[in-house]
């Protein structure tokens, strides 16, 4: 189950990545070239819609599957030990001659 988790939370990061990486810095429509190239297809406002909302949907799943993974990782070193400051510091005879 967290194999699964950790992949669709992988493939999920990198479409975030990917997401962001295509939007300009203003906001607007797609960086990788202007919106004439597009043709008719998508106005300017409509991919930066498009894109905005994407990164929103990706974004929440991001954040949804962290806290997932957390929550079930939780528990999973209890036998090591819960704080490792917990613990004293181990003590070393000092060297001598």
């Amino acid at each position: 189950m967290i194999t699964v988790l950790l992949l669709l939370h992988l493939f999920v990061t990198i479409a975030l990545i990917g997401t962001i990486l295509i939007q300009r810095s203003e906001g607007g429509g797609l960086g990788i070239g202007g919106s004439q190239g597009m043709g008719s297809f998508m106005s300017g406002r409509g991919t930066a819609t498009l894109l905005t909302r994407s990164t929103a949907v990706l974004g929440t799943a991001f954040m949804v599957l962290s806290l997932t993974l957390a929550v079930m990782n939780r528990g999973a070193s209890s036998g090591l030990g819960h704080d490792i400051l917990a613990q004293p510091p181990a003590t070393s005879a000092p060297a001598g001659k």
